[in-house]
C-alpha cells in the first residue's frame, strides 16, 4: 500500500505545528485550505486529474455547458480549518453528482425521475492532492512556521 502523500509532511510539520499557539495553526490551515480550494478549483476547469491526466471526455450534446461549472465554485467547493486540519469539501447539496463522478459509479441519468436510465459515469476524480499541492503546502507551512 502506498503512503499518502502527506504522510512524510505530516512528520516534520506535526512537531513544529504543536509549538505555534491554536489560533496561529488555525489561521495557517485556514491559508492552506484557501489555497487548497483554489487549486482544486483550477484543476476542475482544467478538467484534469490530480496526477495530471485529462477528464475522460463526455458524449456530445447540442447544449454545451462547462462540466462541473458550478461545482467549483466556493457556494459547492467548501474550505473549512480547525487548528488541527484543513479542509476542502463538495457541499452535501451537491455530494451525491460528486461521489458518482468521483469514483466512477453507476447512477440515474435524471434521479430525480422513475424510471430514468441507468449509466456508468466516467472517473473524474474532482477532488485529490497532486503534486503541486503537497508542494503548495510544505511551502506555506514552512513559511508560516517561520514567521
Amino acid at each position: 500500500m502506498a503512503a499518502h502523500p502527506l504522510d512524510a509532511l505530516a512528520g516534520w510539520a506535526g512537531p513544529l505545528l504543536a509549538r505555534l499557539t491554536p489560533q496561529r495553526r488555525r489561521q495557517l490551515m485556514a491559508e492552506i485550505s484557501t489555497t487548497l480550494r483554489q487549486s482544486q478549483a483550477a484543476r476542475i476547469a482544467a478538467q484534469r486529474n490530480p496526477d495530471g491526466s485529462a477528464y475522460e471526455a463526455r458524449k456530445p450534446r447540442t447544449i454545451r455547458r462547462g462540466m462541473f461549472e458550478r461545482l467549483r465554485t466556493a457556494r459547492f467547493l467548501k474550505k473549512a480549518a480547525t487548528a488541527e486540519r484543513a479542509t476542502v469539501a463538495i457541499d452535501p447539496r451537491a455530494a451525491r453528482i460528486a461521489r458518482v463522478h468521483q469514483y466512477g459509479l453507476r447512477d440515474s441519468v435524471d434521479w430525480r425521475r422513475a424510471g430514468s436510465p441507468t449509466v456508468r459515469y466516467a472517473r473524474r476524480e474532482l477532488l485529490g492532492l497532486s503534486d503541486a499541492d503537497v508542494q503548495a503546502i510544505e511551502a506555506q507551512l514552512a513559511e508560516g512556521l517561520t514567521a
